[in-house]
């Protein structure tokens, strides 16, 4: 299939808007859906790529859009597939960057999905090899009749698997997910812990395919061959495609677009019962229809990566790849191992998720009694932040609540642990429970960045009026005389003050402040204000 043949695609309502003969005559090897401001280290040679353009401003100029196309023509990318949806048209500065770096350029009207172009590329590939004659394929006649058969009768992934290789007397080898998951594995290959999956994916033994298939950073599919040799490249890049089809056919559908307008509609109720009394007979049919049990303990989770384009569905992407981690983990579990499957077990493992503004998500998780959710999110936490790594991820679980007319609570739990996450640790991925905030720093990290500058305000206030030296040489000593309970002696060592300057400041502190920092609610006070600085 070549660049000019997704013009005459009917239905999609393609168009272009730059590129010659020479570059619409080139041939597409794949797609790749990215809003990376540069997406180099996800490129495969020969693909095309799909770009809502959410990582371009107005006022970003052509710089930006430079360096985006560049990263595309270093990547080996064949044409740029720009969605009008963000900004209503192709940009100018994008024209010109592609022009300027010799990448064609189409667009993509707002009524047309990405998952449908990229559907309708891997369709045309599919048939396109389907109709060769037989001596051009690697994989044997009677396999491809096998594999066919199976995608129309709706095989999973590991029989798919496992009848491809079958042939090659079954190498040990992996379907796995960017961040380190499992898909499936043949009969031959050995369980593998997702911190070591992912290492193989990025190491320099073994061979290693993309899966090319509408997929996020997050959850892209990679064949993984432990053994350079133990099959053929075009063999691969068979087996790939036939994985590609089955995931483009199970992605999507009805049945899939009626569980994520359930999802939404749960999620929109929960947030509404945070702010109002809760619908108890609401809730609970919203549950049920999600598929969750109507009975037993949840928890909220709130996820959000900071950074990284701050994508409409990042959230939703980030936790989705979370929380099925943690379902492959317990379905692979033993019966006996009740610590590692108690989060998810046989009857229990559902959850409902859903993106919501700003690039959070929300997933209401049906746990059992002794679960141990948030451990099981950090453990999994650095893998989905090492395929992002330009999205720092944050989330915050809730306390266990034992009823859906408890859910909002729960969410509001979530979102202060989250708040709290962000807080504490801008600049690191991380998971942080309610059940975290024991002291009153991680109590205080949560609050809203406007009422903690009011309260540092309103508590400091005449200190911070003071001349900057003043302010900041006052501010020090209470911090030290706060953080050693109060001690003359051992504040004036720490600072290597005489006690009776000691003794002055704090004076000065308390007469700026109106406190009386020998009693303790009052040292709480500006203890607290510290915090939030």
């Amino acid at each position: 299939m070549h660049v000019d043949h997704l013009l005459t695609i009917e239905g999609l309502g393609i168009t272009l808007v730059w590129g010659d003969e020479h570059l619409m005559s080139r041939e597409i090897a794949g797609v790749t859906a990215t809003d990376l401001e540069d997406p180099t280290r996800f490129l495969e040679p020969g693909e095309i790529v799909l770009s809502g353009l959410v990582w371009w401003r107005p006022d970003d100029g052509r710089a930006r859009a430079d360096r985006f196309v560049a990263a595309l023509r270093a990547g080996g990318a064949v044409a740029l597939l720009a969605g009008e949806e963000t900004h209503g048209a192709v940009p100018g500065e994008l024209v010109d960057a592609c022009r300027a770096h010799r990448v064609a350029l189409l667009s993509v009207p707002a009524r047309t999905s990405f998952r449908a172009v990229t559907e309708a590329v891997y369709l045309r590939q599919w048939g396109d090899l389907s109709r060769r004659p037989a001596p051009h394929h690697a994989l044997p006649e009677n396999v491809r009749g096998q594999l066919s058969r199976l995608l129309e009768l709706g095989a999973g992934p590991a029989e798919l698997l496992e009848s491809a290789f079958a042939h090659l007397g079954t190498p040990a080898c992996h379907l796995l997910t960017s961040s380190g998951r499992t898909v499936a594995r043949t009969s031959s290959a050995p369980a593998l812990p997702a911190p070591e999956a992912a290492r193989r994916l990025h190491g320099a033994t073994g061979t290693t395919l993309r899966v090319q298939a509408d997929a996020t950073a997050y959850d892209a599919w990679h064949l993984h061959l432990g053994e350079q040799d133990a099959a053929p490249p075009r063999v691969l890049h068979e087996i790939a495609e036939v994985l590609a089809q089955h995931r483009h056919r199970h992605g999507g559908g009805d049945v899939a677009r009626e569980r994520a307008r359930a999802h939404d509609a749960l999620i929109a109720l929960i947030a509404l019962a945070d702010t109002a009394a809760p619908d108890a007979d609401a809730l609970a049919e919203a549950v049920r229809s999600c598929g969750l049990p109507g009975e037993g303990a949840y928890r909220v989770v709130v996820a959000a990566p900071e950074g990284g384009g701050r994508h409409p569905e990042a959230g939703r992407d980030l936790l989705a790849e979370a929380l099925r981690h943690l379902r492959a983990a317990a379905a692979s579990a033993p019966v006996s191992a009740s610590a590692t499957s108690a989060l998810f077990t046989a009857a229990s493992a559902y959850f409902a998720l859903a993106p919501r503004p700003g690039g959070e998500a929300v997933a209401v998780v049906h746990t059992g009694a002794d679960d141990e959710l948030p451990e099981r999110l950090r453990e999994v936490w650095p893998l989905l932040h090492a395929c992002r790594p330009d999205a720092v991820p944050h989330a915050g679980v809730s306390a266990r609540v034992t009823g859906p007319a408890e859910l909002g609570r729960a969410l509001v739990q979530a979102r202060y642990a989250l708040a709290g996450a962000k807080a504490t640790a801008p600049g690191a991925a991380r998971v942080t429970a309610v059940d975290d905030l024991s002291t009153l720093e991680a109590l205080l990290a949560g609050v809203p960045d406007d009422v903690r500058a009011a309260y540092r305000s309103s508590t400091l206030g005449p200190l911070l009026k003071e001349s900057k030296a003043s302010y900041g040489m006052l501010l020090e000593t209470l911090e030290v005389f706060l953080g050693n309970n109060g001690s003359w002696a051992r504040t004036a060592k720490a600072l290597h003050l005489h006690v009776n300057t000691v003794h002055y400041r704090i004076q000065r502190v308390e007469a700026l402040t109106g406190r009386d920092l020998s009693r303790l609610d009052h040292k709480l006070d500006l203890r607290a204000a510290l915090f939030c600085r």
